[in-house]
């Protein structure tokens, strides 16, 4: 450690806390999880109304359907269609007074006097929050009324899940494709599944069971009728989120003020570029197919996403022609989110695989080429595999039991089938192998060379190879929270943590082994980083599960360290700065000017994504009526491709112009591309996405999160005519993506081939 024992000190105490709080809250998480009844009686009758087994066959055939990509449950998933829970609670709740005003009054609801309205909403609700499930007989016990009301609730789910024509308007509204599921058995399951979720939310938590007088799911949705209203716990801790991010950029700005070195000079940069001028190895001059592969699937992916949103103005056709049986919203969805993993996974192993021989000396571990032919190929047969099983799942066409492991796992992020997810983490896997045959050596190596900066650039390759495996940790019929703790592992801590970390090193390592800057100054900056980045994006986790069946200390943990993932952001300006200002320090920079604006777009959309709208909905009581509106989409689009989609553009750039020297970036075009990229991002946030969340969240707190999601409301002519101009947003975009695809293949099909390397190289450690 030497110099930087302080450093990894705090690195490794950052670690063990949160990952103590991460796993000591997980556990909390096993234990406290909504229980699903092993049956479900009605008052008088032993003949169970559900049970477990049927509900989990029900969250089977819900994913099935494409789960979250159709829809929501418990606020996570796809926005056209409803949130499930709130949906089913709110009919369910409404049909119930009906029932009642006929049964008590012989009068439709609405015809009672207010003080006899007010006495059936006072029993709904003390009949809804009123616990009844006995933990010694794992039965609930529901009054005959509400058994009526579940029935008929049911009924309505029936026929929107079929083929039935009365609901043939209500499909195209929600975006979903004729007999969405044949089966009228596994339609009764799946409303069974959503009747749970619902009874989760609107049941009160009992005390031995961490329960403070709120339901399961915090009081989430916000539902007037039942009384679910933010919990105090819900505002106290949103308000210490806010001094608690003040309080980090505070000590932050002490900190950079105060303990950095101020009189720390850049070393003066070589008169050539010291990678241009070690010859590349075999392994490195096979990485042009992974490039052609990242803007392939991101071309795939843009045109994706413009289909997608064009479906939240068309539900069933495209301009006219009538294609969602064939390719229906939830798949396109499916596939445009898996495509933005695969593409932006590859340009970040691509970018390892690049630097991996250059750590080694310039030499390549033997077999080193044979190793990243085969991990390309499985990188192909996982992703294709993965889009078919997929498209057979949600055609219907795949047997239920094969779903999970082949077709379509429903959880959004991960919706590959387990078999295609084991082949990703494999690959990974072997990424971490191939990586480590050319690190270790270099890192083991008793030269005396400063070895810090390696050894954290090691650490994050070991953790990228790992923790996608944390995915694996749930199964078919897992319960819903417990596997919400697992999958925000893999969106949230893989991605948003070790990838960070891994990037933020890499480009550390880069800009020091080309003489940019001091070695010691990357080293140092690169740990104070990840420390902060793992501070609160570790803990932070739980900001996901709010309201996905958890207690009040999972909420307070989350709040308190989300709020600190702000806090390495409000310097991303001056490294901004730094980004841009490289280009000027050596003329031979200018070779990589658009690698370094990608990279300078990165800090941008990191400040304004993952910052500003991050934070916008982090809050527990913003997110509580927010959660599965259209700011989510705000968020994810300014973050993951602001973010990790400009990482991996600018890695696939910075790879392209070594591996192809000779290829000169066409000005005009690379222009087009980043500046219509980030214009069109601009656009569809500003001009639709943005617009819309915020009228969806006046709905949410004025009426209920039911009606921001509802066919009423979202079908309103306004708000049909902001998803209309979204497209002008989308087209630019699409012409900006094009640019760049053509800018990256064109390099790797037609720019002339480098050189082998010799036998031997020497370039580590030049700068140091």
């Amino acid at each position: 450690m030497g110099k930087y024992a302080k450093y990894w000190y705090t690195l490794i105490g950052v670690l063990i806390v949160t990952f103590s709080l991460l796993g000591f809250y997980g556990a909390e998480v096993y234990r406290t999880a909504p229980p699903i009844p092993g049956q479900v009686l009605v008052q008088g009758s032993d003949k169970p109304l559900y049970t477990k087994d049927g509900i989990l066959d029900g969250q089977t055939a819900w994913q099935s359907v494409g789960g979250m990509q159709l829809g929501s449950i418990l606020g996570h998933g796809a926005y056209q269609a409803p949130d499930w829970t709130a949906d089913w609670l709110h009919r369910e709740l409404t049909t119930w007074l009906e029932l009642a005003a006929q049964k008590d009054h012989g009068k439709a609801f609405a015809d009672l006097d207010v003080g006899q309205q007010a006495v059936l909403r006072d029993r709904l609700k003390t009949e809804y929050r009123t616990n009844t499930y006995d933990k010694a007989k794992d039965t609930m016990v529901i009054s005959p009324l509400r058994a009526e009301a579940i029935a008929m609730t049911a009924q309505y789910y029936d026929k929107l899940f079929s083929n039935d024509p009365s609901l043939q308007k209500t499909r195209e509204s929600y975006a979903m494709k004729e007999n969405t599921l044949p089966s009228a058995e596994r339609r009764a399951q799946m409303a069974g599944f959503f009747f749970w979720t619902s009874w989760a939310a609107s049941t009160e938590r009992p005390a031995d069971n961490g329960g403070t007088g709120a339901t399961y799911t915090n009081n989430w949705p916000h539902e007037p009728l039942v009384g679910n209203q933010p919990t105090g716990e819900n505002l106290v801790w949103s308000v210490m989120s806010v001094v608690v991010m003040m309080a980090g950029v505070g000590f932050l700005v002490w900190g950079w003020a105060f303990l950095r070195k101020h009189d720390e000079q850049d070393p003066t940069p070589p008169q050539h570029d010291p990678l241009s001028r070690v010859a590349l190895t075999p392994s490195q001059r096979a990485l042009g197919k992974y490039l052609f592969l990242v803007v392939a699937l991101f071309t795939a992916q843009v045109l994706l996403g413009g289909f997608t949103a064009h479906y939240t103005v068309e539900g069933q056709t495209f301009y006219g022609v009538e294609i969602s049986q064939y390719l229906p919203y939830s798949l396109v969805r499916t596939w445009h989110l898996q495509a933005a993993l695969f593409w932006i996974a590859t340009g970040f192993l691509a970018a390892g695989l690049f630097l991996a021989p250059v750590i080694n000396g310039g030499k390549d571990p033997k077999y080193q080429k044979l190793g990243v032919d085969v991990l390309f190929w499985a990188l192909v047969v996982v992703c294709v595999g993965s889009f078919i099983g997929n498209y057979f799942a949600i055609a219907q066409i795949m047997p239920a039991e094969w779903n999970f492991w082949l077709g379509h796992q429903g959880y959004e992020y991960v919706d590959l089938g387990r078999l295609w997810q084991i082949g990703k983490f494999a690959g990974i896997a072997f990424w971490l192998v191939l990586m480590a045959r050319a690190i270790f050596p270099a890192l083991l190596a008793p030269n005396g060379q400063d070895k810090n900066l390696l050894a954290l650039l090691t650490s994050s390759v070991v953790c990228i190879g790992l923790f996608y495996g944390t995915g694996l940790f749930y199964g078919e019929r897992t319960h819903i929270s417990v596997m919400e703790y697992w999958r925000w592992w893999v969106v949230h801590l893989w991605v948003e943590g070790f990838f960070e970390v891994f990037a933020t090193t890499a480009l550390a390592f880069i800009f020091s082994t080309l003489g940019l800057v001091s070695y010691r100054m990357a080293t140092a900056a690169s740990l104070a980083s990840a420390s902060l980045f793992m501070l609160g994006g570790v803990p932070g986790t739980f900001h996901h599960l709010y309201f996905s069946g958890t207690t009040t200390p999972v909420m307070a943990v989350g709040a308190s360290f989300s709020a600190l993932e702000v806090v390495p952001l409000v310097v991303l300006g001056h490294e901004a700065w730094e980004h841009w200002s490289l280009q000027h320090k050596a003329t031979w920079m200018k070779n990589l000017k658009w690698p370094l604006m990608c990279f300078v777009a990165v800090a941008f959309w990191n400040m304004l994504g993952a910052g500003v709208f991050g934070f916008m909905i982090n809050p527990p009581i913003s997110l509580y009526y927010i959660q599965g509106l259209n700011t989510t989409p705000v968020h994810a689009h300014a973050a993951l491709f602001g973010v990790y989609g400009f990482l991996a553009l600018g890695f696939t750039l910075l790879v392209l112009r070594y591996v192809r020297p000779q290829m000169v970036f066409n000005e005009r075009l690379m222009k087009t591309g980043f500046w219509w990229l980030n214009a069109g991002l601009v656009l569809m946030i500003a001009t639709s996405l943005l617009p819309i969340g915020l009228f969806q969240f006046h709905a949410s707190v004025a009426h209920g999160t039911w009606y921001a999601r509802s066919e009423e409301f979202l079908q309103q002519p306004f708000l049909e005519t902001l998803r209309w101009v979204r497209t002008f947003g989308d087209l630019v975009f699409i012409t900006g993506a094009l640019c760049v695809t053509w800018q990256v293949v064109s390099g790797v099909l037609f720019a002339p081939r480098a050189p082998a390397a010799p036998s031997t190289g020497a370039l580590a450690g030049a700068n140091r």
